[in-house]
């Protein structure tokens, strides 16, 4: 049953000439002055979705993106201001790219946020797609599966430093804590400090390709995972695909139960009125998006999105993402009527977040998240 309801802001800052005919986006380079108006836009988002009765409000951590499209690059400190500015809802971290942390200090930054925000940030973790970001850190994006292995093993010592009081390892890339004299005695094992306040650390994977690997270690480590802008032929797969994982790891879930659902929207009186609306900043996002590889409207972009292989902005079209689902665009009527359809199929799934395609300006961003509050979430709240 759908109780939760929360946004994913990925941190662009207002963009002028939005859409394939406008700016290019290689061609957008914007001054710091204007590329921190994203804190100003994350804390006034911040204060609304905690008013309006949002669950999370979910932020991306990205690098170097002097575009102005994806400009927040820590999300545990973002998160500690934030706490201080709202009353209740939780910041998710959607997704802190771990390849681009040493992963000490990445469970450092969480345990001591889990401790200053009272609980507050919810912990996500991915692999990355920018290899601008991820190769300057030092780590591999063009070869996928040196950068799945590094990730895993990544993973792999964040949660041991979480769970347990002291712990060693000795893997591919890291050897913790290393063998060195110390006040007198040999090293062999470490803490981290300070630990999680709160186990085990609820963590979040978004599921891109569906891939067997993939959510065979989602599965094993107990990961939820986020399925967002997606086909809905994909996200009845996956779904079906991330409940047979958890099986096989000893956990019967029921179907959609500890998965995220999103999707990208536009509220308006109808269909037509609320893609006319939308079109630029989902032009904007294609735009972006699509050389990285990273729409999945298609069975074609899926297979891109699993090679990683660029796709074409225009192979997409903003009516077949509203005819395939990944798109919501139309009546609050409309939309609450499709969610109960969702909410029917997928019994386990408790949880649905909405997110903004790139370029959507802040005034409507705001707009579309106050009627979503008003004219959508309560049907599903008593």
């Amino acid at each position: 049953m759908i109780t939760k309801f929360s946004t994913l802001y990925v941190g662009h800052i207002e963009l002028e000439r939005c859409g394939f005919s406008g700016t290019p986006a290689d061609d957008r380079r914007y001054p710091n002055s204007r590329l921190i108006e994203v804190f100003d836009t994350t804390i006034e988002l911040a204060r609304v979705v905690d008013e309006l009765g949002y669950d999370i409000f979910w932020l991306a951590e990205h690098h170097f993106q002097h575009e102005g499209y994806e400009c927040l690059p820590n999300i545990p400190m973002m998160a500690v201001d934030l706490a201080h500015r709202t009353e209740r809802v939780k910041i998710g971290c959607a997704f802190n790219v771990v390849p681009t942390w040493h992963p000490l200090r990445l469970a450092e930054d969480y345990a001591t946020a889990d401790v200053l925000t009272g609980g507050r940030l919810v912990f996500g973790i991915g692999r990355g797609y920018h290899t601008r970001e991820v190769e300057t850190f030092g780590n591999p994006m063009l070869d996928a599966e040196a950068n799945r292995e590094l990730f895993e093993e990544q993973v792999e010592i964040i949660l041991k430093a979480f769970n347990q009081e002291s712990f060693s390892h000795q893997g591919k890339h890291y050897t913790i804590p290393p063998e060195v004299p110390y006040r007198g005695y040999q090293l062999k094992e470490i803490t981290l400090v300070p630990r999680p306040a709160r186990l085990p650390v609820e963590t979040w994977q978004p599921i891109v390709s569906g891939s067997a690997r993939g959510l065979d270690f989602m599965a094993r480590h107990g990961i939820k995972g986020v399925i967002s802008a997606t086909a809905e032929e994909f996200v009845d797969r996956w779904m079906r695909d991330y409940q047979a994982a958890a099986r096989r790891y000893g956990r019967e879930l029921a179907l959609g139960e500890d998965l995220l659902l999103g999707f990208r929207m536009c509220i308006d009186d109808t269909v037509e009125g609320a893609i006319a609306r939308a079109r630029p900043s989902f032009e904007e996002h294609a735009k972006f998006m699509a050389p990285l590889g990273m729409l999945r409207y298609s069975e074609e972009h899926v297979k891109a999105v699993a090679a990683r292989t660029p796709q074409s902005p225009t192979a997409a079209s903003l009516e077949n993402g509203v005819r395939n689902r990944s798109w919501l665009c139309g009546p609050a009527r409309d939309i609450v009527a499709y969610l109960k359809d969702v909410e029917a199929r997928y019994p386990g799934l408790d949880h649905i977040m909405i997110a903004w395609a790139l370029g959507t300006p802040r005034a409507h961003m705001i707009e579309q998240l106050t009627r979503f509050a008003r004219e959508v979430m309560p049907a599903f709240r008593k």
